[in-house]
């Protein structure tokens, strides 16, 4: 069997698929040449971490999640950061994945993968709070309830997105909103404790201001809606962690 030295050496392409915080140190002990290249797989990471390697650097993160086994990466969007030199190679290794290729700068790389970890990771924290909030609301199946509105939402708002807004925010209604809230007090929506009324009430927040900036709701209906949601989340602030409302009397001012 090989040593990892031994690999490496044979390599015209060197993987390091290791969490983010290993790359540098995984990939500084690597007896890489000027002849061969070195690609990390993060999206939050640009080319610091292969920074004094004599390879050339390459970073390439493929939209995908791998939760394990095989996944297809046909059609895949892969975003890279490299010398104009190494170019070539990336269209080259992403097309033999019968996948797609963009390119952007090394100090865009932080705010582009937060915009990927915002819209599928705090998607999956979303769906799991409202599966058990339909749950403790005696629903039998609430991802057959789920399934076809969430398919439905996530295409509309990938076609036409902010157009793509419905629900009682986009249609005014700040009754059934406050009416949310006070049945979601209480309800965890996650093995975590992490508290779903909150969770609702900050998304809810930033639907008033999308549907405000689209001409959905007028300035007074928008005021209401802040007054309900803010009521809620100021509540949330003056909690203790165990749930306990916090007693402020004889503190000095914040």
């Amino acid at each position: 069997m090989l040593t990892p030295d031994e690999v490496t050496g044979r390599a015209d392409v060197v993987l390091v698929a290791v969490p983010d915080d290993l790359i540098h140190d995984v990939a500084h002990t690597l007896p890489l040449t000027t002849a061969q290249y070195v690609v990390h797989l993060s999206g939050a990471h640009g080319l610091a971490p292969l920074t004094g390697l004599a390879a050339t650097p390459i970073a390439l993160h493929p939209s995908m999640t791998f939760p394990g086994g095989p996944v297809s990466l046909d059609g895949v969007m892969f975003t890279a950061t490299a010398p104009d030199a190494a170019r070539p190679l990336v269209e080259r290794l992403v097309k033999a994945l019968d996948a797609q290729v963009q390119w952007i700068d090394d100090e865009q790389r932080a705010r582009y993968h937060a915009g990927l970890v915002h819209g599928a990771n705090h998607l999956t924290t979303l769906v799991t709070q409202a599966v058990a909030v339909l749950r403790e609301a005696g629903v039998a199946d609430p991802v057959a309830t789920l399934r076809p509105l969430l398919v439905a939402t996530l295409d509309n708002t990938l076609r036409s997105g902010h157009h793509a807004l419905t629900g009682p925010i986009a249609r005014g209604d700040v009754d059934t909103v406050a009416a949310h809230l006070a049945v979601l007090r209480g309800s965890t929506g996650t093995s975590t404790g992490t508290s779903t009324r909150t969770s609702y009430a900050e998304l809810a927040r930033s639907t008033v201001e999308l549907a405000a900036a689209d001409g959905r709701l007028d300035a007074e209906t928008a005021a209401r809606f802040a007054r309900v949601l803010n009521e809620v989340l100021n509540e949330v602030l003056n909690e203790e962690p165990n749930g306990h409302r916090a007693d402020r009397t004889g503190e000095a001012p914040r």
